[in-house]
C-alpha cells in the first residue's frame, strides 16, 4: 500500500469503486483528493454514458451542489483490469493503474443467488488490494475471504439517505454516517488455508486500511461520522441494522407496497414489526457472544424513528416493483442460516424468507414462460 504510516499517501493511491449508484457515488466524491494523491475511480453500468461524459452531480444535504469528476470512469469489470489488453478498456478515461487497485469497494447489492460477486471481482485484485464491502446485510464477507485468505478486507455498514434521480445525478437527502470494520474470519472464525501468522497479518493490514479510509474520509473528506470498530463490534452493528432491513423491507413487499411509516399504522402490521425485531434482539446473544449493547437503539426507538421518516419506500419494494432481484439472502436467508448454527430459532424471518422467496421464483417462472409463448 502506498502510503507512510501519518495516513499521508507518498504516491498515488488508487481507489475503484465497483457500482456507482447513489451510496457509491457520494462516498466516492468524498474519496477523491488528487491534490493529496487519492485518485478515485468508478465502474458504472447503466450510467456509464453521462458519468463519462459529464461526471456526477451531487445535491446534497450535507455538502452542498458540486461535481465529482473521477479519475477514471470504465463501463465494466474488464476494462478496470491492470495491464490488461487495450481492447479490453474502450474506455477514454486514463487506463487502470500499472500497479494494480490499492482499494476495491464493492457498494452493488449482495445478491448471492444470481452472482458469485466475489469471482466477478478477482480479474481486479492483486496483492496488495484491499477490499471493502459497504453492501447491506450479515455474511457477504464471507465469499470473499474464502477466494481471498491473503487479502486485508474491510467491512462497512452506512447510514445515508440518497438516490440517483437520473443518470449521473444524485441527491443525498440525509445522514452521513458509514461504520469500517476490518474483517478477520467472521462469526465464529471459521478455519482457513492461512496460518495464524498470516491470519493475523491479514487482520492488521485490514485494520491499517480501514484506518486510513476513516482518516480520509474524516479529514479531506469533510464527513464527520466515519467510526472505526473492531471486527466482533462491526457484526455487531450489522446485526442491529437488520432490526430495521429484515423488518421493514419484506413487510413492505407482504404488506401491498406499504412505506416504513405506514405500516406502523396498521396494529396487525405493527405487533408483526415489533416481533421481529424483538426475534433478532433475542438471537443475539448466541450469535455474537452477548447481547446488544445499550448504546445501540432499542426496537422502541427505532419504531419512534420510523413513524418520523414518512414517505419512506424501502430499496426492497422497489425492487420487486421493477421486477429486479431482491437481497433475500442476505437480509433474511442468511441471518437464519447462521442463528441456526448458533443454536437460535428465528421462525419468523424464516417465513419472510419463504414466503418472499417462493414469490420471487413464482414470477420469474410465469415471466419465463410467458416469454417462451412469444
Amino acid at each position: 500500500m502506498a502510503t507512510t504510516s501519518s495516513n499521508n499517501p507518498t504516491k498515488p493511491v488508487h481507489i475503484l469503486f465497483v457500482g456507482a449508484g447513489a451510496v457509491g457515488c457520494f462516498y466516492a466524491s468524498r474519496l477523491h483528493h488528487p491534490a493529496r494523491n487519492i485518485y478515485t475511480s468508478l465502474i458504472a453500468r447503466s450510467n456509464y454514458s453521462a458519468i463519462a461524459a459529464s461526471g456526477v452531480e451531487l445535491h446534497t444535504h450535507s455538502f452542498g451542489d458540486y461535481t465529482f469528476k473521477p479519475y477514471a470512469v470504465f463501463p465494466n469489470i474488464s476494462a478496470a483490469v491492470p495491464n490488461a489488453s487495450s481492447s479490453t478498456n474502450p474506455s477514454p478515461s486514463p487506463p487502470p493503474p500499472r500497479d494494480g487497485w490499492d482499494y476495491i469497494i464493492v457498494t452493488t447489492k449482495a445478491l448471492p443467488d444470481r452472482t458469485d460477486d466475489a469471482a466477478t471481482v478477482a480479474p481486479l485484485v492483486r496483492s496488495n488490494s484491499c477490499i471493502v464491502l459497504i453492501q447491506n446485510g450479515v455474511g457477504v464477507e464471507e465469499p470473499y475471504r474464502k477466494r481471498f485468505p491473503h487479502n486485508p478486507i474491510v467491512s462497512a455498514v452506512t447510514v445515508v439517505s440518497a438516490e440517483q434521480i437520473r443518470n449521473g445525478v444524485i441527491r443525498q437527502n440525509r445522514w452521513t454516517r458509514i461504520s469500517l470494520g476490518p474483517h478477520g474470519g467472521g462469526l465464529g472464525a471459521p478455519s482457513t488455508s492461512t496460518s495464524s501468522s498470516e491470519f493475523s497479518e491479514v487482520i492488521r493490514r485490514g485494520h491499517e486500511c480501514m484506518e486510513r479510509l476513516a482518516h480520509w474520509w474524516t479529514e479531506y473528506g469533510g464527513i464527520r461520522d466515519v467510526e472505526t470498530h473492531t471486527e466482533i463490534e462491526l457484526q455487531t452493528i450489522r446485526w442491529h441494522k437488520l432490526c430495521i432491513n429484515a423488518a421493514f423491507n419484506p413487510t413492505a413487499v407482504l404488506s401491498g407496497g406499504r412505506g416504513n411509516a405506514d405500516q406502523l399504522t396498521d396494529p396487525e402490521l405493527r405487533e408483526h414489526i415489533v416481533g421481529i425485531m424483538s426475534e433478532i434482539w433475542n438471537a443475539a446473544p448466541k450469535v455474537l457472544g452477548k447481547p446488544f449493547p445499550d448504546s445501540l437503539a432499542k426496537p422502541e426507538k427505532i419504531i419512534k424513528s420510523t413513524e418520523r421518516n414518512t414517505g419512506a419506500r424501502p430499496s426492497m419494494l422497489l425492487d420487486w416493483e421493477a421486477s429486479r432481484p431482491m437481497e433475500l439472502e442476505v437480509i433474511l436467508g442468511n441471518p437464519v442460516r447462521i442463528a441456526r448454527r448458533a443454536g437460535a430459532e428465528m421462525p419468523k424471518l424464516q417465513t419472510l424468507y419463504a414466503l418472499l422467496r417462493s414469490m420471487q421464483k413464482v414470477r420469474e417462472e410465469r415471466k419465463a414462460e410467458e416469454k417462451g409463448k412469444l
